[in-house]
């Protein structure tokens, strides 16, 4: 190296030292910054963790179950305070598993990175694709926009099914409809999270089309109801989409994952089986949530107010703006398809295999999924020479945050269990032994959607979840009867801004208040543990109970008749409180 002045130094430092202007007052200015309440949440964590260490003990057991709970008290602390950033904590099992004596750190580490993992990283990347080339957008405004094609001067369509949902003059039902199909179906192929804050911008954008809703008219009440009732549709409707698939939430990977972990003799539960018994469940409670809307805030004449402000003229002029769709636009869309098709037929039925047969099981849903996102960054996009669709510079904005946290689910799941945490906690539900047959996946289903109020989805499922399925053991029943019940409930964070981040990005925006939350989501939370209550012994004993049935004569003594017995009694207890 060469350089003038302190550069031929060679005791000067190699970066610039920034003089602090206060060095002086430096003790006192650190011991300001920690009177903090934040350094008392930090605290929080270790003495919980010290008190549980040396004021609980179980019999019967050693001290790695004390251990786990101390852990686990030290980690939730951190999460629900968010003493320290929610990426730092979750990784924490990664240190203090090893210390505590709860597992290798190899063993923890492997957590972090499995095929579930994997399949959220090639969705987020496919996802960052489809918003980078505007796809969300499009196809939005498509879901509005009237398209006539002629021929010769004669009208030959004009029955797009966009045409349904905006109407002429304009529908607000149906249009609130579009807004909140197109949000669900986009929410089905990425995190909830991530379509939440792709689709408010463009629900939004129609918005400003519309008057303020200062004056106190009542044209501008039904304008200022409209607009409440898009904003709550599009943060249930990413919610709900989200349930009917694997990548839809990080709670239905939880699951998946902890059933991996737990019963790894047993079938994983691949994309398709879980759509089957997803999909049907999202619909049922999609449209009560299109109807409670619509009767909450769609006026009679919510039709007259709005005409004058969303037309054909702008949705069109809003569509036009993005131009035709381009080479790189239907490579997206082309790669995605491949993928959704891929994930549908890994597994098909016993006697039609899908193409994993070709695999003899080794490649998972995961394993497609990062092979179509690496596609992203072989396909050149034809706009600039050497270009591809994706380049790592677009992967920055990748929810890393998402992927530690499902490393660290996983991580608690499996140390709760090893450590035989799930056997001693499981005896302060036993309460669920004596619940009749008919209120198992309900209560299981209200329990876990109380809870998902006041902390995260994806923490509530990483700590029911290992308890359930100590109790499913211990009652003699499937397992899933109470994780899928568990799961679904942890996802029904209706009633409060702070129960999941879509919440936040509705109630961001200003349109909504708190009530609004509360009047919509209460009675959309009763009919969403309703339909899951009947669909559990119908639809889900069918797909989920028997397609997981043989790996319990090893896991469990759990039965074929038994589960035969159990559907019985189920359905007729149903009946008989009906």
């Amino acid at each position: 190296m060469s350089g003038t002045g302190t550069g031929d130094d060679p005791k000067a430092p190699l970066l610039p030292v920034v003089q602090d202007p206060i060095a002086s007052d430096a003790s006192s200015s650190i011991i300001l910054s920690l009177a903090t309440p934040n350094t008392a949440f930090v605290l929080l964590g270790p003495l919980l963790c010290a008190v549980v260490c040396l004021c609980v003990s179980f019999e019967g057991v050693g001290t790695a179950s004390r251990n786990m709970l101390a852990v686990m008290a030290w980690i939730f602390a951190w999460w629900l305070t968010e003493a320290v950033p929610m990426p730092v904590t979750s990784m924490s099992p990664l240190f203090l598993f090893p210390l505590f004596g709860i597992a290798a750190a190899d063993d923890v580490a492997k957590s972090y990175m499995d095929d579930v993992i994997a399949l959220v990283l090639g969705s987020f990347i496919l996802a960052l694709a489809v918003e980078h080339y505007n796809i969300h957008k499009r196809l939005a405004l498509n879901f509005f926009h009237r398209k006539v094609i002629t021929i010769n001067g004669h009208c030959i369509y004009d029955t797009q099914i966009t045409l349904l949902f905006c109407g002429e003059p304009v529908n607000p039902p149906l249009l609130l409809f579009g807004i909140c199909a197109t949000t669900a179906f986009v929410s089905m192929w990425m995190h909830n999270v991530a379509a939440a804050m792709m689709m408010m911008p463009v629900a939004t954008g129609i918005l400003q089309r519309l008057p303020s809703t200062l004056e106190e008219t009542g044209r501008s009440e039904a304008v200022d109801k409209f607009c409440r009732a898009v904003v709550l549709g599009v943060i249930y409707s990413a919610a709900i989409g989200g349930m009917s698939t694997l990548t839809g939430t990080g709670v239905n990977l939880i699951l998946v994952g902890m059933w991996k972990s737990y019963f790894p003799e047993a079938d994983a539960i691949s994309f398709s089986t879980w759509f089957f018994f997803g999909f049907p469940l999202a619909l049922l409670i999609f449209f009560p949530l299109w109807g409670i809307l619509c009767c909450l805030y769609i006026e009679r004449g919510s039709a007259r107010a709005l005409k004058n402000y969303l037309d054909k003229t702008h949705l069109k002029r809003e569509l036009n703006s993005l131009g035709k769709m381009s080479f790189a636009e239907k490579m997206v869309l082309s790669v995605f398809s491949v993928l959704i098709l891929l994930w549908m037929t890994r597994n098909l039925t016993d006697d039609i295999p899908g193409w994993g047969a070709l695999f003899k099981g080794r490649a998972g849903d995961g394993t497609v999924s990062v092979l179509m996102a690496t596609l992203l960054f072989i396909i050149p996009n034809k706009r600039r020479k050497g270009e591809k669709l994706m380049d790592w510079g677009k992967c920055k904005k990748l929810p890393w945050n998402i992927v530690l946290l499902l490393g660290a689910g996983f991580a608690i799941a499996d140390g709760v269990r090893s450590s035989g945490l799930a056997t001693v906690l499981s005896r302060g539900l036993d309460f669920l032994g004596s619940a009749p047959f008919w209120g198992i996946a309900p209560m299981v289903c209200l329990v876990a959607s109380i809870i998902t109020e006041f902390t995260s989805n994806n923490a509530t499922t990483t700590l029911l979840v290992p308890l359930l399925i100590q109790i499913a053991q211990t009652m003699h029943v499937h397992p899933l009867l109470l994780m899928v019940p568990a799961a679904i409930g942890a996802q029904f964070a209706f009633l409060l801004p702070t129960g999941t981040p879509s919440n936040i990005v509705g109630f961001a925006t200003g349109h909504i208040e708190m009530k609004d939350m509360f009047k919509t989501g209460l009675p959309l939370k009763v009919f969403g543990i309703t339909v899951l209550s009947f669909l559990m012994p119908t639809l889900g004993n069918s797909l989920l109970l028997f397609t997981f049935t043989g790996c319990f004569a090893v896991c469990t003594t759990f039965r074929f008749h038994q589960c035969i017995k159990f559907s019985a009694r189920y359905l007729c207890s149903m009946m008989h409180y009906i």
